[in-house]
């Protein structure tokens, strides 16, 4: 038997590769919903971002299907040439956002630092091309990855400019592409076109430490929302949310009186 190549797999396949295993011997059957993600990332000894990555991935395949407002359910098993998508080369999605608010928040910095008049009113072109695209319907996608080459840019550093467009480059695959269908619309575009104004906003006054901050805030908050509920709808989120205010001020009103 010929030696084989050992190739390391990322964590989301790993745990796709098993999940996707279970269906096909019908351990969790067709039309089944798959436990809570809290309940599977305890069961696999994973974390829930990892396990997120995952079910995209198997959601990609066709194994299974979300339903908003419903759960996570296994359907018909997909045709051949749709279970053979090749994801090996695929970045996690989390794990990229994670990766790039590191980076990208340095290269703000030193943008604040380094960068010219000229440079930053690129940037701000950007942002009212990427604004321009929201309000004609049209996901901003490529005018807001020229606003982050655009930052990279006012460094003057062509290395950073380089890995700043290949890690934005990796949002145009389909994990990353299904990953955002569940959670971006105009209004969390328009949020991100409102973050984008207060990173260019500490560039223009050359603080360094304020664009490092409000380029990682932008980041965390996409990260956020990224792992957010795959299953609920905003109501019922927002009235989760509601009823954890509610319990946390209960709590505390206890303890005042028991004071």
């Amino acid at each position: 038997m010929p030696i084989q190549a050992i190739e390391p797999k990322r964590l989301y396949r790993q745990i796709s590769d098993q999940l996707r295993t279970l269906i096909q011997k019908g351990e969790f059957p067709i039309g089944s919903r798959l436990p809570a993600e809290r309940d599977l990332s305890e069961q696999l000894g994973v974390s829930r971002p990892s396990l997120r990555e995952a079910l995209i991935a198997l959601e990609v395949e066709g194994y299974i299907e979300v339903r908003m407002g419903s759960g996570i359910y296994v359907c018909e098993p997909p045709s051949s040439d749709r279970s053979g998508y090749d994801l090996s080369s695929e970045e996690g999605p989390l794990e990229l956002i994670q990766a790039r608010a590191v980076l990208e928040g340095e290269v703000a910095a030193l943008a604040a630092k380094t960068g010219k008049k000229a440079q930053f009113d690129a940037v701000e072109e950007a942002i009212d091309a990427m604004e321009a695209d929201a309000s004609a319907g049209i996901k901003p996608l490529e005018t807001d990855r020229l606003f982050h080459i655009r930052v990279a840019e006012a460094t003057g550093n062509s290395v950073l400019v380089g890995t700043v467009k290949r890690l934005n480059d990796l949002r145009l695959g389909p994990l990353y592409d299904q990953l955002h269908s569940h959670f971006e619309n105009g209004d969390t575009w328009q949020q991100a076109i409102e973050e984008h104004r207060e990173v260019l906003a500490a560039l223009r006054a050359k603080d360094a430490v304020k664009a490092k901050a409000a380029m990682r805030r932008h980041m965390e908050i996409a990260y956020k929302r990224m792992t957010a509920s795959l299953t609920k709808t905003p109501a019922q989120a927002k009235g989760t949310r509601a009823t954890g205010k509610k319990k946390a001020s209960a709590r505390g009103t206890k303890a005042a009186k028991a004071s």
